[in-house]
């Protein structure tokens, strides 16, 4: 007759961490985070203690900016040449560049301009006044090492004509590598901002 044998506790365990052992070797669970994340800091920043007061229909929202596929990402694209990117090696922004662009704009707007600055919910959808626009560059251009940021603003104000300006900046580095790009395009970005901000109290 032949005896049953019986398995205990601790060998079914041992087979059950075996088995887990095997699987982690071949399948990747999440990728690992980046030692460090990149953001944009504006150089202008609503002071403590600052108060604006207005209705909704004086309020200006800042949109998210429309952007081509290339930023559709949080990585760093660098123009190799007139016809190829590749990615920034370990660069990678904390969020998509739109959505960085779009904070650093209504933070120098709401410090330069007396514009009551409003998010969409906020405004509730009696905003008077909306900057939205293209974000066309936002990355390095290898063959001038140079840091690049190209926003085509758009203002839609109730009641008057559509304004669309190009603004433009570009900033040298010594060389390519995530610390440079963070700085340069942090640079490039704020003066883009700032030239929107004049660019709104210019035409009021």
């Amino acid at each position: 007759m032949m005896k049953k044998i019986r398995t205990s506790k601790y060998v079914r365990m041992a087979l059950i961490a075996a088995a887990s052992l095997g699987l982690s070797a071949c399948v990747s669970f999440g990728a690992k985070a980046p030692p460090t994340l990149l953001i944009l800091t504006a150089n202008t920043q609503v002071e403590k203690g600052t108060a604006k007061t207005g209705e909704a229909s004086d309020g200006m929202i800042v949109l998210m900016p429309d952007v081509p596929r290339k930023l559709d990402t949080n990585r760093v694209p660098v123009q190799i040449d007139n016809g190829s990117i590749a990615y920034l090696k370990d660069a990678f922004w904390a969020d998509k560049p739109a959505r960085l662009m779009q904070t650093l704009l209504s933070e120098t707007l709401s410090a330069k301009t007396s514009k009551l600055i409003l998010s969409e919910v906020e405004a509730g959808g009696k905003a008077g006044s909306y900057l939205s626009g293209n974000l066309g560059e936002f990355g390095i251009d290898a063959r001038g090492n140079q840091a690049v940021v190209v926003f085509d603003a758009v203002r839609i104000v109730r009641g008057k004509p559509l304004q669309k300006q190009r603004f433009e900046a570009r900033e040298t580095m010594n060389s390519i590598d995530p610390n440079a790009a963070s700085s340069a395009l942090n640079k490039a970005a704020n003066t883009v901002a700032a030239d929107v901000a004049a660019w709104i109290l210019a035409n009021p």
